[in-house]
């Protein structure tokens, strides 16, 4: 019988190191299949909440955010680049200038855990950003995106000209904020273990032994 574990994934559509971190949790799911049965679920932050609706050139941002110089940024944009791509992601990085709010992002894919489509979501999404360089702020790119996975096109226009699931996910946000996570992807086994950052796939898959007891 397969042992029981729960996964909570914290992290940002807009984050390179989410984007690698669900990557190598998946591969090192991919190794433990036959042994664990992993319940995943993606909770809600965002890096920049703030962010005007135009969003704003990536590089003004960072530089401005951690006070990063032109060759440090080009030196972990190819780090990224790298270490996406030896796991199967690509990192368009001439594809994707601008960095962009990620509420309704969140909104989405909060919806999509009742349906059963959210780690299709949010693979869809990171891949619309970090890969086809698209708006993940322009409802007619999430919407396009959530059909893409097979949710109702219908239902998430509907959804993103309200606030449905506003209120849950500024709860979830805030939960999360509350218990010290201020960095992503912060992932949370069965609410007691942390690991934190976009770690190599050994590393998730020895602590997923670990906690699970396999």
């Amino acid at each position: 019988m397969k042992k029981q574990i729960k996964i909570d994934f914290v992290s940002d559509v807009s984050c390179p190191w989410c984007a690698i971190g669900l990557q190598s949790l998946q591969t090192a799911l991919d190794q433990l299949g036959g042994e664990l049965d992993a319940q995943l679920t993606f909770q809600p932050f965002e890096l920049n909440p703030q962010m005007v609706a135009e969003g704003e050139d990536i590089l003004e941002h960072l530089s401005r955010k951690y006070g990063s110089t032109p060759a440090q940024m080009e030196a972990a944009q190819d780090n990224i680049r790298n270490r996406g791509a030896a796991l199967g992601f690509t990192f368009a990085m001439d594809k994707r200038g601008r960095i962009y709010n990620t509420f309704n992002a969140h909104r989405l894919l909060h919806w999509a855990g009742g349906e059963g489509k959210q780690v299709e979501l949010k693979k869809a999404l990171l891949k619309a950003y970090f890969t086809d360089g698209e708006n993940p702020s322009d409802t007619a790119v999430l919407v396009r995106v959530a059909a893409s996975v097979g949710l109702d096109a219908a239902h998430a226009q509907a959804i993103l000209d309200s606030d449905e699931y506003a209120q849950e996910v500024r709860e979830h946000e805030r939960f999360y904020q509350q218990h010290g996570i201020n960095s992503v992807p912060a992932i949370i086994l069965n609410d007691q273990h942390l690991i934190s950052g976009g770690q190599p796939p050994e590393v998730f898959a020895q602590a997923l032994r670990q906690v699970a007891g396999i």
